[in-house]
């Protein structure tokens, strides 16, 4: 099955033959593929311009953008600011999520389980095989767990969601942080690999006794079985829109070089673990400037209408002070 999705047809693709009109083209993370799948419908429906997104995995984006293929990239992996100015881009955040762990279990629901950062590195380490293991046992002693093999799902391409999950796996578990590290790509100990959030959420719904990380928008619309977190602070959390937002509170992006800001394992009581921020890539000097006018006024919709479509598929929108910056940033940086 060809798990890439793209935003086309359906009046969604800018394909008007008037000389003025621009495509737009992007390439690059799935984990913010619905909510930009329901931008660009909304937006194609109100100003008769259109989005073409190919939804290839962070890796692929950054690919696309470098080789001036597409008029922007997106990766849920930010590009420190030595990368951005070797390759001439400008970089910021366009909405903020969470990924959650994901399970297949017969008569659990969503929330029952609970599983720590530790346990979780374990579970991907290939340490714990088992889903009655002792480690998981104790976090869920009135839960009645099988004591079959975990099948462990886990990301084939270069992805954006894989380094937030393995970056927090990185603070959460020492022994995944010295034998696997984090990126968009690792050496994964264990696993099925699956391409892109919707490989990976077709795959748990397909596996019995299977566990995987997908953003949650992905779990939602395929109704899979999510799992509970031990945060940083020792609290049990679910992974809701109030949690997200905790988590995302910490953030400080007015002193991060190219809006560099990892989400994950934020401090706070109330702050879901694993929360994610997922950007935009553009050259400074487009070769196509039309299309990246183009672009910039659907970003420019997307933050000035796009917020409650957004919340709706439990994505957090970027703060109004942190959007002023950004459209600042588009002034200064790129010459469309």
């Amino acid at each position: 099955m060809n798990f890439i999705k793209t935003i086309v047809a359906a009046g969604l693709v800018a394909a008007s033959t008037s000389a003025f009109a621009a495509d737009i083209t992007g390439a690059g993370a799935t984990f913010p593929f619905p909510v930009y799948s329901k931008w660009a419908d909304a937006y194609k429906k109100e100003t008769g311009n259109g989005l073409n997104y190919q939804s290839i995995g962070s890796g692929g984006g950054i690919k696309q953008i470098q080789a001036k293929t597409v008029t922007f990239g997106a990766t849920d992996a930010p590009l420190k600011a030595e990368q951005l100015d070797k390759d001439g881009l400008a970089q910021w955040p366009m909405v903020m999520g969470a990924i959650v762990p994901v399970v297949n279990l017969e008569g659990i629901k969503s929330g029952e389980l609970v599983l720590s950062g530790e346990v979780l590195g374990d579970i991907y380490l290939g340490k714990i095989t088992k889903w009655n293991d002792a480690a998981i046992a104790k976090l869920n002693p009135k839960l009645k767990l099988p004591t079959d093999a975990i099948t462990v799902v886990r990301r084939s391409d270069g992805s954006g969601t894989t380094f937030n999950f393995t970056d927090y796996l990185s603070k959460a578990n020492a022994e995944w942080k010295t034998k696997v590290g984090s990126g968009t790509a690792v050496e994964w100990p264990t696993g099925v690999g699956a391409k892109g959030n919707e490989g990976v959420a077709g795959n748990i719904g397909q596996t019995k006794n299977s566990i995987g990380y997908v953003e949650y928008a992905y779990a939602k619309q395929n109704k899979l079985t999510y799992a509970a977190m031990i945060n940083k602070a020792g609290k049990t959390v679910q992974p809701t829109v109030a949690a997200f937002q905790a988590a995302a509170s910490n953030a400080d992006w007015s002193h991060a070089p190219g809006y560099y800001v990892i989400l994950t394992d934020q401090p706070g009581d109330t702050s879901w673990p694993i929360t994610a921020a997922t950007f935009i890539l553009m050259h400074k000097t487009p070769t196509d400037k039309a299309a990246a006018a183009e672009a910039l006024k659907f970003f420019k919709w997307s933050f000035e209408k796009g917020g409650k479509m957004a919340e709706e598929l439990d994505y957090i929108p970027m703060p109004e002070t942190v959007v002023k910056q950004i459209e600042k940033t588009w002034s200064a940086d790129i010459k469309s």
